[in-house]
C-alpha cells in the first residue's frame, strides 16, 4: 500500500480531503492500494442519507464555529476536530466484504503492534477492549472502493455529546445510555503522542510513497466543489403519506418514507445510517415505483435483486416487513 502524500502540510477543509479520496481512485491501480491521513478544524460529517436536521445540532456548530458537511458515503454521524485524525484506504475492487476485511484487518493489526486489544465488528467499526475507537464507512466508485473512516486518538468530548443528536432508540438498541460510554479515545491506551501514533500507522500500513503535486492539488479542489452545494449538504428527503423509522442491529437506522395512491408506491424514500454500497435509485428505489405495496408485489418487483448488495446486510425479506408491518396495506384492503 502506498501513502498519498500532499506537498505540504496545510489544514485545509473536509470535501477536500473527500475530493482527494475520489481524486485518489483515479490513479490508484490493480495490486497497489493507497492510503492517507488527515485532520480538520472542528467538524460534523454525516452520511449520505441521513436527514441533517435529525442528526446534527446546526445551531450549537454555528454557534461553536463547527462546520457540517455530507459525504457520498453511507453510515452514521461523527465528530472530527485536531485531536484526532482521519483515515482514508482506496483500492481496485468491487467486493465489499473483501475491501472491510482487509482495512480494518491492517488497522486492527497496526493498533496490536502497539500491545493495544483492537478488534473489528460487523459494523465496520474497530474496537479497543470493546469500545469503539474507530468508525469506518464505505462507497464505490467503477472498479474501485473507498473506505474512510475516524480514529479518535483524543476529542472535544462536548462538542461531540453536543453537535451530534443521535436518537434515544438509536442509543438504545447499542444497549447504552449515552454516546460517551460505547467509546474510547487511543491515548488512553498508549503512551504515543499524535503525530507518534500517526508517524506508527504510516510505516505499519504503507511501503513507499505517491507524491502529489500543486497541480493536482488545483484538481482535487475543483473535485470538490460539488460538496459544497447547500443542496448537497442539506438535501431534500420529502416527506411521504407514511413515515416511519425502523432499527436492525446489522443495518443500522433506516428512515422509510413512502408515498401511497390508491395502494400503490407512487415515490419511496430512504434515509438513515446505513452502510449503503450500490446505486440505492436505480437498483431499489425505482424498481419499487409504481407497485403495489403488499407482500408478493414486492416480492416480486425485487426477485432479481439483492437488497444486501445495495444497502449491507438489508435482504429482501427484511426490506418486505419491515414496508408491510408498518403500513399494513395487505390486512386494510
Amino acid at each position: 500500500m502506498k501513502y498519498l502524500q500532499l506537498p505540504d502540510n496545510k489544514t485545509r477543509i473536509l470535501p477536500f480531503y473527500l475530493a482527494m479520496e475520489e481524486y485518489a481512485a483515479r490513479i490508484v491501480t490493480p495490486g497497489n492500494d493507497l492510503f492517507f491521513m488527515w485532520q480538520v478544524n472542528p467538524t460534523v460529517i454525516f452520511g449520505r442519507n441521513q436527514h441533517v436536521l435529525r442528526e446534527v445540532n446546526i445551531d450549537y456548530c454555528r454557534e461553536h464555529g463547527i462546520e457540517v458537511y455530507r459525504r457520498k458515503s453511507g453510515g452514521g454521524c461523527v465528530y472530527a476536530d485536531m485531536s484526532n485524525v482521519m483515515f482514508s484506504y482506496i483500492t481496485c475492487s468491487d467486493n465489499v466484504a473483501l475491501t472491510y476485511s482487509r482495512y480494518t484487518g491492517a488497522v486492527v493489526g497496526m493498533l496490536r503492534q502497539l500491545g493495544i486489544n483492537a478488534s473489528d465488528n460487523s459494523r465496520n467499526d474497530i474496537l479497543i477492549d470493546g469500545l469503539k475507537v474507530s468508525g469506518n464507512a464505505f462507497y464505490h466508485l467503477p472498479g474501485r472502493s473507498i473506505v474512510h473512516g475516524t480514529m479518535l486518538y483524543d476529542t472535544d468530548m462536548r462538542h461531540m455529546l453536543h453537535a451530534i443528536t443521535p436518537s434515544r432508540h438509536k442509543l438504545q438498541a447499542k444497549g447504552v445510555d449515552s454516546v460517551r460510554s460505547h467509546i474510547t479515545t487511543l491515548n488512553r491506551h498508549t503512551g504515543l503522542s499524535l503525530p507518534q501514533f500517526m508517524a506508527h500507522a504510516r510505516q505499519c500500513l504503507c511501503s513507499g510513497t505517491i507524491e502529489l503535486t500543486l497541480a493536482d492539488v488545483a484538481q482535487i479542489k475543483a473535485l470538490s466543489m460539488p460538496y459544497l452545494d447547500r443542496d448537497f449538504i442539506f438535501g431534500n428527503n420529502p416527506a411521504g403519506t407514511h413515515t416511519f423509522t425502523v432499527r436492525d442491529n446489522q443495518v443500522g437506522t433506516i428512515d422509510i418514507s413512502i408515498t401511497l395512491r390508491h395502494g400503490t408506491i407512487h415515490n419511496i424514500n430512504f434515509a438513515g445510517d446505513f452502510f449503503l454500497i450500490g446505486d440505492l435509485d436505480s437498483e431499489l428505489v425505482n424498481r419499487l415505483k409504481g407497485v403495489q405495496c403488499s407482500a408478493n408485489q414486492l416480492a416480486h418487483a425485487l426477485h432479481d435483486v439483492r437488497c444486501q448488495d445495495i444497502i449491507l446486510n438489508l435482504t429482501n425479506e427484511k426490506l418486505i416487513k419491515f414496508i408491510t408491518d408498518n403500513i399494513h396495506y395487505e390486512r386494510t384492503t
